[in-house]
């Protein structure tokens, strides 16, 4: 059998950024899914400095997938290779350089190049690969440029922040309530509607509509990655709310000695350009950034008031099938 052909990609964008700040962004893979729409969530598994070992889950041509990789840095060339050491079907082996080259003082070229094999080399799947490696390198490249280009800003658009409940019982429950998605809407006074796929286990892909304080529901659409044995479910908003480009979260349970601290947190990007037409001429930056704080914190703080509630009872005897006849509120 002959040997699968070498496939090659290029992509590379002008941005009106110092080429720090943009080798910055691309050198932190782990907040890629706060700025780059294809990237759900990054581990970093291993790293000196220099060189380091990622696990990584992305969506690709409407399929999340997920692979490990090796980088090397080379900050001073503001070079980043790449190779994966174990890709998802259809691809066989994938790697390739991140390039950043100064155009000035704030300007700089960033190129992506990417070589790849495919499994029998079969047509559909290498045009499955060359449209997937096209779109995700586009919106990567679009996503960086945007943001590279309001460096200045971003400490004001970007913000985090986390709430936590504690709960006198056992983790299982608290993780299996947080799990369970498809049940919200009967638990959840604030989801009126949740429909979820997990065609690979822990992967679950979601799409729920939720109401506001003010009664009107917005929907938004999630990957969900789980941890079970860690007792962490990270996600990503791939449909967000008009006033948020992005929004990834983790809920997490941390048993002790005691019982269970679980926390919900959240990352966000504000989208700047709506929040006149959402907050009403006038409003702000500041304005924005504490609706959003208050709104999702409201939510998930509810939801995990839902957690322990179910956790406790479940605590106190009751059985999950008498728990899944109790509306919680």
């Amino acid at each position: 059998m002959s040997a699968e052909r070498v496939h090659h990609a290029r992509h590379e964008i002008n941005v009106a950024a110092p080429a720090s700040v943009v080798y910055g962004i691309v050198s932190d893979a782990v907040t890629w899914p706060l700025y780059f729409p294809p990237n759900v969530h990054v581990e970093q598994l291993e790293s000196d400095g220099q060189r380091e070992r990622l696990r990584m889950w992305a969506t690709a041509n409407g399929r999340t997938t997920s692979w490990t990789s090796r980088r090397e840095l080379d900050p001073e060339a503001r070079r980043i290779e790449f190779r994966q050491e174990q890709s998802a079907a259809p691809v066989k082996s994938m790697g390739g350089t991140w390039i950043v080259e100064p155009r000035g003082a704030a300007a700089s070229r960033l190129v992506l190049l990417h070589d790849f094999t495919v499994a029998g080399d079969s047509a559909d799947d290498v045009a499955w690969v060359e449209r997937a490696t096209d779109t995700n390198s586009r919106a990567e490249l679009g996503s960086l440029k945007k943001l590279a280009e309001r460096w200045t800003r971003l400490g004001d658009l970007a913000l985090s922040f986390e709430d936590s409940v504690r709960v006198d019982g056992p983790a299982e429950p608290v993780y299996e309530f947080l799990y369970r998605v498809r049940d919200w809407p009967d638990l959840v006074p604030h989801v009126s509607r949740l429909d979820v796929v997990e065609d690979e286990s822990g992967v679950q892909v979601m799409s729920m509509d939720t109401r506001t304080a003010d009664g009107s529901t917005h929907t938004t659409e999630s990957v969900r990655v789980c941890f079970p044995h860690a007792g962490r479910i990270v996600y990503k908003q791939t449909v967000t709310p008009a006033l948020m480009s992005a929004h990834i979260g983790e809920w997490q349970v941390v048993p002790d000695v005691s019982g269970v601290t679980v926390t919900s947190h959240h990352g966000v990007v504000l989208r700047e350009e709506n929040i006149p037409r959402v907050l009403g001429e006038g409003a702000g930056v500041a304005e924005a950034r504490s609706y959003v704080r208050e709104a999702l914190g409201r939510n998930s703080t509810a939801t995990l008031n839902l957690a322990k509630e179910y956790a406790e009872k479940y605590t106190e005897g009751a059985t999950r099938s008498e728990i899944s006849q109790i509306k919680l509120n």
